[in-house]
């Protein structure tokens, strides 16, 4: 479990294929000795494995599956990506609780400067809508931001000047894929109401006016 609060923009050292997917190394710029082999670490908003260490620098595989929904395939040695490890119970939730299971990928539309801030606008599968709400929150690549306008198909967040310096998000252009994952609050809530249809749950949240 993740925050969305990006610890370094790591660089991609090495990927190697390993079967049907394949072998990733990452200088972090971090100092790992107190993590170990098996530890969670999210790359680019994607949920990995470390399997060796070696310094700042870890290696993790990616899975078929893995490749199939994120943008990590597109990854190549130089590439720099979001670093963030696995949430600690004494950890700040600064954020918002972020699993680092990519739900789809999106594509950046526009990136337009706003007073100090930056402005992007992304797109993504229609699928997805319901769990696009104004205000709400998602993590692009990684990184924890509030959704402030919806559109049809896509939807557009503010990325504040420390949030430009501490992540690679502004590194990236229109035309760009980056990792989307929705808000799990929201995912839980509509499994629950499909779940218990004409149940109690259903008609507590009409009585409160949540829903019609």
């Amino acid at each position: 479990m993740f925050t969305g609060i990006i610890e370094s923009v790591g660089v991609v050292v090495s990927k190697r294929s390993k079967g049907r997917g394949f072998e990733l190394e990452v200088d972090a710029g971090l100092d790992l000795a107190r993590d170990v082999v098996g530890d969670s670490v999210s790359v680019d908003g994607v949920c990995l494995t470390i399997t060796r260490i070696n310094g700042s620098t870890f290696t993790a595989d990616a899975s078929q599956e893995t490749v199939s929904r994120s943008t990590l395939g597109d990854i190549r040695p130089g590439a720099k990506v979001n670093i963030e490890r696995a949430l600690i119970l004494s950890s700040r939730l600064g954020g918002h609780i972020v699993l680092g299971h990519v739900d789809t990928v999106g594509k950046i539309l526009m990136r337009d400067p706003e007073g100090e801030s930056l402005r992007i606008r992304i797109g993504f599968e229609k699928s997805f809508a319901r769990y696009v709400v104004e205000k709400g929150s998602i993590a692009i690549d990684g990184v924890s931001l509030t959704i402030n306008e919806v559109f049809p198909e896509a939807f557009s967040c503010n990325i504040i000047p420390h949030t430009a310096a501490s992540t690679s998000l502004t590194l990236k252009t229109a035309g760009v894929r980056v990792n989307l994952e929705f808000d799990v609050l929201g995912k839980y809530v509509e499994s629950l109401l499909n779940k218990n249809k004409g149940g109690y749950l259903q008609d507590l949240l009409k009585k409160q006016g949540l829903i019609k």
